[in-house]
């Protein structure tokens, strides 16, 4: 053999240079074999991966479901809610022309925006044709009712209705003043207890969904160890060994978020009669709402993230024990 010829030959035994576009198809094509392989496993195990899918549903969708009952009445709150209003009880000894002068002023004020006179006798015939105790209105030998002004405040803010209350109670004329608006504030406050309530509970359930996705792969990579101390016998990284794991995990979250979905969605079906016909006869127009498209997608996407984040923890614990001898 010529010297020619030898080098060509030694040119030709060197190693091909892998170009980054041979790797990019490499890598892409491992990515969607991986990705079916996993898919094809979680469905050759039908009743396992559903009681793993259901699992995960309730988890997610328990939480899902209060916060889909507190954003409901908080718009019911929102519907109820009105102009703040403060009530004034004049004393009983109040003339109804001083009440009269005394609405008028009140209504000068830059932080009133109106305000109402209402006479005690015509308070009383109200009281008797609504309440229908005319026999008993008609033994009392005086009015028991005192003058009542209804003051609409500029102001909305809790802080500044509640000083101009205790300003307009302090006034001598005025024996009691009440704001009508106290149980929204107690509404609000309740509606942000029970969400912090909500979300405390969401925590604790998505922790746990992460746990139980977590053993789940944990027990695929015990069922999987001969095959991964194999791949890596031949050469296999951690990542190539990874990623059929992670698209485990990735199914797994998917279906739990797709139940969690459905089962807010079949509860909020369920719901929406009996409360629209409830909310109808007290000729309310409010309608019970349920996730919606997007969100219910969000939802989906949630219990993906967990998936992920379950595999990703279970792999990175449990897969560097596993080694060749």
């Amino acid at each position: 053999m010529s010297r020619n010829a030898a080098r060509s030959a030694a040119g030709n035994a060197r190693p091909r240079k892998i170009r980054w576009t041979e790797r990019w198809r490499g890598w892409r094509r491992h990515h969607s074999q991986s990705a079916a392989d996993s898919l094809a496993k979680v469905l050759q195990q039908p009743v396992s991966s559903c009681m793993t899918w259901l699992v995960i549903g309730i988890a997610i969708a328990l939480p899902s479901g209060l916060w889909v009952v507190l954003d409901n009445v908080s718009q019911l709150g929102d519907q109820l809610d009105r102009p703040a209003q403060l009530s004034l009880f004049l004393q009983a000894d109040a003339q109804a022309d001083d009440a009269r002068s005394l609405a008028l002023s009140l209504a000068q004020r830059d932080d009133v925006q109106s305000t109402e006179f209402l006479d005690r006798d015509r308070a009383l015939a109200e009281f008797v044709e609504r309440s229908g105790m005319g026999e008993l209105a008609q033994g009392l030998a005086d009015n028991p009712l005192p003058h009542l002004l209804l003051v609409v405040p500029v102001a909305a803010s809790p802080e500044a209705l509640g000083l101009l209350r205790e300003e307009l109670e302090s006034l001598p004329a005025v024996q009691e003043a009440l704001l009508d608006t106290l149980w929204l504030q107690r509404l609000q406050s309740l509606m942000t207890l029970g969400r912090r309530a909500v979300q405390l509970l969401a925590a604790l359930l998505l922790v746990a969904v992460v746990l139980v996705l977590g053993n789940t792969i944990r027990l695929a990579i015990e069922s999987r160890r001969d095959e991964i101390v194999i791949v890596k016998l031949v050469g296999g990284s951690d990542a190539f060994v990874r990623r059929p794991l992670l698209y485990a995990g990735l199914w797994f979250g998917l279906g739990g978020g797709a139940v969690a979905a459905i089962l807010v969605a079949l509860g909020t079906f369920l719901l929406a009669s009996p409360v629209n016909a409830l909310s109808a006869a007290y000729q309310s127009s409010f309608v019970l709402q349920g996730l919606g498209l997007v969100n219910s997608l969000q939802l989906v996407l949630l219990g993906a993230i967990l998936g992920l984040a379950g595999a990703w923890l279970a792999v990175a614990r449990h897969l560097k024990a596993i080694e060749p001898r």
